[in-house]
């Protein structure tokens, strides 16, 4: 699906019941099950990253995806912060 992500940082503990490592390449989702892996790409700069979905979200009306700041530097969000994106299932 396509649809806005935004990035996050999480302290403690995650929904799948892991620590949240903003370095790692994970992701929140509202619906896949934890531990499923998907391709985001960035629509503005076609950069994209595998992500591990340990997380529930995002809540926000519209977001589709929750990304890693990890994550969110390698297809080059961070600076904006949300952005178009391209889910994939792996």
């Amino acid at each position: 699906g396509v649809g806005l992500a935004s990035w996050y940082q999480l302290p403690g503990r995650t929904a799948c019941g892991g620590r949240h490592n903003p370095e790692a390449m994970t992701a929140a989702h509202r619906s896949l099950p934890c531990g499923s892996v998907i391709t985001v790409t960035n629509l503005a700069n076609g950069r994209s990253t595998a992500v591990t979905i340990v997380d529930r979200g995002p809540f926000v009306r519209g977001r589709i995806v929750d990304v890693s700041r990890g994550a969110a530097r390698k297809i080059g969000l961070i600076q904006r912060g949300v952005g178009r994106v391209r889910i994939a299932r792996q």
